[in-house]
């Protein structure tokens, strides 16, 4: 009869997590999730274990109803239908070389924080690239008159000069004309968002309409940044907002829509651990590869174009 004994020293997964790659992945992977804010709020296509570097995206125009007369062949419509193509050329990484000094002195909560870190690194990288996409908003440039097209004074009908940095305070005035611009471009209701800067949030906390129950909402809000609704439009805070290319610090703010713009993942976020005898040292690393571009937004705001997406400047 067989005897059954229980070891005491055995290498456990918790005595050797720190030498199991899917603990990391696990928490960098939550980390990151949990600091995307614009990411999370436009289109997203999955390109994970497909080939190439460029995705074609249909872009077709849309059609009109024609009147039928009586005994008449129907109207036939024909368009040279458009696409946008989003390369896959945005790699990034975080690494750390842990030496076993550290590993066998450091507390677990280094590797905590690591984990935390890269996630945040990385989801800060994927933001920051989705967020300068508003530089060309309503056909501005992403160069010296970045936001030149797209900005929207705080009247709501001044536009905003080239190269110029007349920013203005956000005000009740300037939001419901950007509203109105997206109505007008036959924009859907749904799944619109508003970013501004911690500035913009702090102008809005300072007037009372907007401190109502209606704005601050109920609490129950679980999207990462957001802190109400703006006439039925979902408001998210971001220390990611972008700032103008003049000479200024300028922030902006950015009104649109989830189909504005679209990020593609090919390789989602992974991390990876591999011990380097050479330095007595494991080296952790994590990364992302990924492409985005403006899907909606072929637009000026002075010209009769159309955007699903609108810029505002704000004070810094």
């Amino acid at each position: 009869m067989a005897t059954s004994f229980s070891p005491t020293n055995s290498v456990t997964t918790t005595t050797a997590d720190k030498f199991i790659p899917d603990i990391w992945s696990d928490e960098i992977v939550a980390a990151y999730k949990k600091n995307l804010v614009l990411a999370n709020l436009v289109m997203k296509m999955n390109f994970k274990g497909k080939k190439g570097d460029t995705v074609h995206i249909p872009a077709p125009t849309r059609g009109s109803a024609n009147a039928k007369a009586a005994e008449a062949a129907v109207t036939l419509i024909a368009a040279t239908e458009s696409e946008v193509t989003v390369s896959i050329n945005k790699h990034y990484e975080y690494s750390r070389l842990i030496e076993d000094i550290v590993e066998a002195q450091a507390l677990n909560s280094m590797r905590n924080f690591y984990t935390s870190d890269a996630g945040y690194a990385l989801a800060r990288q994927v933001d920051t690239d989705l967020v300068q996409l508003g530089r060309s908003a309503n056909g501005g440039t992403a160069g010296a008159a970045a936001y030149a097209a797209a900005y929207i004074g705080g009247d709501g009908t001044t536009a905003y000069v080239a190269a110029s940095n007349n920013e203005s305070a956000l005000t009740d005035a300037s939001i419901r004309r950007t509203i109105q611009r997206l109505d007008d471009n036959d924009t859907p209701m749904d799944n619109r968002f508003f970013l501004i800067p911690p500035s913009s949030r702090n102008t809005l906390m300072g007037l009372a309409r907007y401190t109502e129950q209606a704005f601050v909402g109920n609490g129950n809000a679980i999207r990462t940044g957001e802190i109400g609704n703006l006439y039925g439009i979902p408001v998210f805070t971001s220390s990611n907002a972008d700032t103008t290319s003049g000479s200024g610090a300028a922030r902006v703010c950015l009104m649109g829509h989830k189909d504005s713009m679209v990020l593609v993942e090919q390789v989602g976020v992974r991390s990876q651990v591999q011990y380097k005898q050479e330095y007595l040292a494991t080296l952790f690393t994590s990364d992302t590869l990924y492409g985005v571009a403006a899907l909606r937004n072929a637009a000026s705001v002075g010209a009769a174009k159309s955007s699903a997406m609108f810029a505002l400047a704000v004070p810094a």
